[in-house]
């Protein structure tokens, strides 16, 4: 059984109960016997000190930061610049007599390679990358700045630099992993590899009483209800989603629900309460649990992806949607695979960011096939099963200790 150090900027993973990616997965390696430690920040808003604590058998050393989210740009760049440095004083401190065997680690962030560095050389780790983010690609696609700016090139030598500490990098897709190679030709193959995001199926589903939940947020019970979750920023494509909206908001045979948060999401309340859509509904940020109960209530889950990605995302959001059975409609940019692996396994469909008539046309189909929507509801949660479970994540990782 291994020490694992685990280092995140998760605001969520100080609780361990919680269903996310993360926190299943760690629950996993605590249930194989494996002793985990969780480095996470408290931000200063919460009004915490650093301390060390045991929750649910795993040690979680949380560190009083700076506002690293929703915070002005100055603040948030100097929490950024000192975290690395806030995260090893605070483990020499709580934890100094632990010898680590393998820390993971996810991005973002890309500035912890010196940390890593000096935990590998204290006590001989393994490492192992789970690659969330391709930052600063990303930020370059978005028109954040450019590939000439100082920005980008500081950026770009503390990826690398993260790369190369890693002695294993475990990417979302296929699509991924081609991407990395073809972007880090310093990188051998043998160290990097598919490690999807995954969940901890629910072993015993909670029956969900349908009516009660539509009756809360006041949705309607006789027509199809298409959700949309998560963050509401630049990379979702905001512009295109609002015109989906716009282009379905006479109709009566459909209703969206879009729950999330983010950056863009003040241009899409501005256009919800300009326009008041009779068939939209616009909630803010919810808990987890409370999104899970509308999901469960869905008939098709929304993914957008803005048009401009050169890199490969695979958003978390598809695993809520696969494990509560319900297809999913998505509209990205053509380098993501998640499109392409949905329709060849028979549980979505794909259409470029942008192309509203495809899109309205893929709408129209799942409308008048409820047969189909079942099915393919069916073939989701029979894919999530086979491939998206932290058991599988688990092997991959632990194949490179057996």
């Amino acid at each position: 059984m291994m020490n694992i150090l685990f280092l995140t900027l998760s605001q969520i993973i100080s609780d361990i109960s919680s269903r996310g990616i993360y926190p299943d997965l760690l629950r996993k390696f605590a249930k194989e016997g494996h002793k985990v430690f969780i480095v996470c920040p408290f931000e200063r808003r919460k009004k915490k000190a650093t301390c060390l604590t045991a929750n649910g058998g795993v040690n979680i050393l949380g560190i009083k930061t700076f506002n690293l989210t929703k915070s002005n740009i100055l603040e948030k760049g100097i929490g950024t610049i000192l975290i690395e440095y806030q995260y090893q004083q605070a483990i020499k401190k709580y934890l100094p007599d632990v010898h680590f065997d393998l820390v993971l680690y996810s991005t973002p962030p890309i500035t912890f390679n010196r940390l890593i560095k000096w935990i590998k050389q204290k006590s001989g780790a393994k490492t192992y990358l789970l690659l969330k983010d391709i930052f600063p690609q990303n930020a370059v696609d978005l028109g954040m700045f450019s590939k000439i700016s100082p920005i980008y090139w500081f950026f770009r030598r503390k990826e690398k630099a993260l790369y190369t500490v890693s002695e294993h990098i475990g990417c979302m897709s296929p699509a991924n992993v081609k991407y990395f190679l073809n972007h880090n030709l310093g990188i051998s193959r043998e160290r990097v590899e598919v490690c999807p995001n995954s969940i901890e199926l629910q072993t015993k589903l909670e029956y969900v009483y349908k009516e009660a939940i539509l009756l809360k947020y006041g949705l309607p019970s006789n027509i199809p209800l298409y959700i949309y979750g998560g963050n509401l920023g630049k990379p979702q494509g905001i512009d295109f989603l609002i015109e989906v909206l716009k282009s379905n908001s006479n109709r009566s045979d459909v209703f969206f629900l879009i729950a999330g948060n983010g950056t863009a999401y003040d241009k899409l309340e501005t256009w919800y309460k300009n326009e008041n859509p009779s068939n939209v509904l616009l909630l803010s940020q919810m808990t987890k649990d409370d999104f899970e109960q509308l999901v469960s209530v869905s008939d098709v889950g929304l993914i957008f992806l803005d048009k401009r990605f050169t890199i490969p995302n695979y958003p978390s959001r598809l695993l809520s949607y696969l494990e509560n059975k319900i297809p999913i409609l998505m509209a990205t940019d053509i380098h993501t695979d998640i499109g392409p692996i949905a329709e060849e396994n028979g549980y979505g469909f794909w259409v470029k960011s942008g192309d509203l008539d495809t899109f309205n046309n893929r709408l129209n189909y799942l409308l008048t096939n409820k047969e189909l929507v079942t099915k393919m509801g069916e073939k989701g949660y029979q894919y999530l099963c086979e491939h998206y479970t932290v058991d599988k994540s688990y092997e991959i990782i632990m194949a490179h200790f057996n």
